[in-house]
């Protein structure tokens, strides 16, 4: 790997890489500094005047998955620079990060993690053939001959492969269909969460920076959606500079790559992967440069703002009255021509997967209290009823029970219509109407645990609490149709927008965008951060069209085909003294009732728990298989390899039927020594983690947490880095950072 580097990328091509992203990146912070100053006038007015959006029903809760371990299990990973599989303990903590430890043991004994991976922009492939026609696809020209030996050998029927058009790839295997299918719908969860990297309660960096992306691409004659706007700031603007980077490269590097097909793949995959660190770094630094300095110039701009608002505003609607009498005549045609016609083409398309897969929520949300309620009537009432709600607080981020709502969005397509409004892909309204799917489940579930704990402190009887949990959730039904279909509302005009304003845009551009600058003159000096001539002509656009887009959604709700409530059936506030008790501390079910049952609790292969010494009380047990137990629990077989155990190193790495054998081999698990178990849903205190300084030419580093060996109980997951880290070797005692190698004297394999 490293003669691949040194030979095509050396320092005169590493000079030119820079200074292209040097000066992508400048263009783009130019935006983005004009782009901040509106944004901060927008949320200083909003806080103003409000919008009087309708009140929310549902609770929500402020920390869902408070340090918990979604899933934990054992994962075979290919590693590329020996072409051996090695056995893997894998753990997804809260934060969606997956994290591969050596085996279980280097894990209890607090050996950093091998690899911590960050799913932005990845792909789930679940097929070599699929693998192999997209790595085709980027490097033309170097399609594998039908017989000849293909870029990676799997050793079983069921691979995982996370695909990224830039960073490097990632392959794991698994030994039967049914871990395949837990594994893929435990890293589509990660990828989704992943992508979703913006913060939403960022209301000015947030818009500013997804304003800009829109502004420089549109600069650049590039509409619609774009596929790779996942991940945080620094991901995103990675691959905004690898989209104009990669061609050039690819063009000028493709003739000079050495070897059959599948050689020349590799190596170009690993010189992307290279690039792709370097301009990560290049972008986290100029970024946060350019942030800092806003951020240090925003108390006096908030100063202006607030001196002038009415001024400020004044000024905008002078200034949007005259682009509205100039662009009106041309918009309306274009709306009634283009758009119009189509839109309610593409709200049937996009209200049929997403209620019914707001129906499932409703349907699996209703399933899982009924049973918790047979359950607790036949198996001892309210000594069982910790138990069972410490598993339904983490329902709406249990993979596998979510996995039938949110796949009911795959069947989305815009067909035809994807086409004609310059839609890449459906991936990004999926994703999204999956993570309002999970937030409404998290919210009903959370306001069935408010109003039941409400309700336990009136003492009950088993009877009495039974007939409690039955009403509590008719009520808490009640509230869910009415939020989700709020949400669903909202959904829709959004994505109705996202399609709609970027084709008019473009249609607009030839005959409007060349005399946009004439109206700079009507924007005073001092209020020209605040004002820009191209945002204002956007949300002219945006009402042009926004009136068919509501009315279009008003006659769905009406025709209540979806369960989709009118705008004028409205639950102002109805439940006041609900939204109290949410203001108290965090229902620690397993602490208060759980009996003594939740001591036998353990996971399988699927979520493997870790041994804890036997506590000397009660609550000391309790605590502790709190402490060990996943957000899924599942009730399948083990794999034939335990997590703990590693497998001997094959004679030849490419022998498939040698490594098929290795892998069904029983090993002789390690004994462990007396460690701090699995961080599995047990509550951690929150404290400040220090940000590593950056290294030269390395990928970001996790900022992790390392404990001393008596603390070995606060053992806190590591959390995911910006970007994908790689494996690390580190000597006894100390955790150096990750540095740029290939493999070390002992033959372990490391990475950058």
């Amino acid at each position: 790997m490293g003669d691949v580097l040194s030979t095509h990328l050396d320092d005169a091509r590493r000079q030119h890489i820079a200074e292209k992203t040097a000066k992508v990146l400048g263009e783009f912070l130019r935006f983005y500094e004009d782009q901040y100053g509106v944004a901060l006038f927008n949320s200083m007015r909003h806080e103003i005047e409000g919008t009087g959006l309708p009140q929310a029903q549902l609770l929500w809760r402020k920390v869902p998955l408070d340090e918990r371990i979604i899933f934990s299990g054992n994962l075979f990973q290919y590693q590329e620079d020996n072409k051996k599989w090695r056995n893997r303990f894998s753990l997804v903590p809260h934060n969606y990060g997956l994290v591969l430890y050596e085996n279980k043991v280097a894990y209890e004994r607090q050996v950093p993690p091998r690899a911590i991976i960050n799913s932005a922009g990845y792909k789930i492939l679940t097929s070599v053939d699929q693998y192999l026609e997209l790595v085709g696809n980027s490097l033309p020209g170097t399609t594998s001959k039908s017989g000849t030996a293909p870029i990676l050998k799997c050793p079983t029927q069921f691979p995982l492969i996370l695909w990224h058009p830039y960073a490097r790839h990632y392959y794991f295997c698994m030994m039967t269909e049914a871990e395949q299918d837990k594994w893929q719908a435990v890293l589509q969860d990660c990828v989704r969460h992943c992508n979703n990297g913006i913060p939403e309660d960022s209301k000015v960096e947030g818009p500013a920076f997804t304003d800009a992306i829109r502004m420089y691409r549109q600069s650049k004659e590039l509409y619609g959606t774009w596929e790779m706007l996942c991940g945080n700031e620094v991901q995103i603007l990675s691959n905004l500079v690898m989209e104009e980077l990669g061609p050039e490269l690819k063009a000028e590097l493709s003739p000079r790559l050495k070897g059959k097909a599948q050689e020349r793949q590799r190596q170009w995959i690993q010189i992307s992967d290279a690039v792709y660190r370097m301009v990560y770094e290049q972008a986290k630094n100029q970024f946060e440069s350019v942030l800092s300095k806003l951020q240090l110039a925003r108390p006096a701009m908030e100063a202006v703002i607030r001196t002038d608002m009415d001024q400020i505003i004044t000024s905008k609607e002078h200034l949007a009255s005259k682009i509205r009498a100039f662009i009106l005549p041309k918009a309306e045609v274009c709306v009634r021509n283009h758009v119009q016609p189509y839109i309610p083409s593409i709200l049937e398309a996009l209200m049929a997967p997403t209620s019914q897969g707001f129906a499932e929520v409703r349907d699996v949300f209703f399933k899982e209290v009924t049973d918790m309620n047979l359950n607790v009537i036949n198996e001892g009432g309210i000594d069982k009823l910790g138990e069972y709600m410490e598993k339904l607080s983490q329902l709406a981020f249990h993979p596998l029970k979510m996995q039938s709502c949110y796949e009911k969005m795959e069947p989305l397509r815009l067909d035809g219509l994807q086409q004609r409004f310059d839609v890449s892909s459906t991936s990004a309204f999926k994703q999204r109407a999956q993570i309002h799917m999970r937030e409404q489940m998290d919210n009903a579930v959370y306001t069935f645990e408010t109003l039941l704990h409400q309700e336990l402190g009136k003492g009950p009887t088993k009877e009495e609490l039974c007939k409690s949990i039955q009403r509590i959730l008719e009520r808490v039904l009640k509230k869910y149709d009415y939020d989700s279909s709020s949400v669903r509302k909202k959904f829709f005009r959004e994505a109705l927008l996202q399609i709609a304003i970027p084709f008019l845009l473009k249609k607009l551009a030839p005959t409007c965008k060349s005399e946009l600058p004439r109206f700079q003159e009507l924007i005073f000096e001092d209020f020209a951060r605040f004002l820009l001539v191209e945002n204002t002509y956007e949300e002219v656009v945006l009402q042009t069209v926004m009136k068919d887009i509501l009315q279009a959604v008003k006659e769905a709700a009406v025709q209540r085909k979806h369960n989709l409530y009118r705008d004028s059936m409205v639950m102002h506030n109805s439940d006041p003294n609900l939204h109290l008790l949410a203001e108290g501390a965090p229902i620690d079910w397993g602490e208060q009732y759980g009996g003594d049952s939740g001591e036998d609790s353990r996971g399988s292969s699927g979520s493997p728990s870790l041994g804890a010494p036997d506590a000397v009380t009660p609550s000391e047990k309790r605590r502790r298989a709190k402490q060990v137990m996943s957000v899924v629990q599942d009730e399948e077989a083990g794999l034939p390899l335990q997590a703990g155990s590693e497998p001997p190193s094959p004679a030849s790495p490419d022998s498939v039927t040698e490594l098929r054998g290795l892998l069904a081999q029983d090993l002789r698990a390690e004994s462990p020594p007396p460690a701090g178990p699995l961080l599995n849903g047990a509550p951690a205190q929150e404290s400040p983690q220090p940000r590593a300084a950056p290294q030269a030419a390395s990928p970001p580093a996790s900022p992790l947490r390392h404990p001393s060996p008596r603390k070995a109980m606060d053992l806190e997951p590591p959390k995911p880095s910006d970007q994908e880290t790689g494996e690390q070797v580190t000597s006894p005692g100390s955790r150096p950072p990750i540095h740029t190698t290939t493999e070390d004297s002992a033959g372990v394999q490391t990475e950058f």
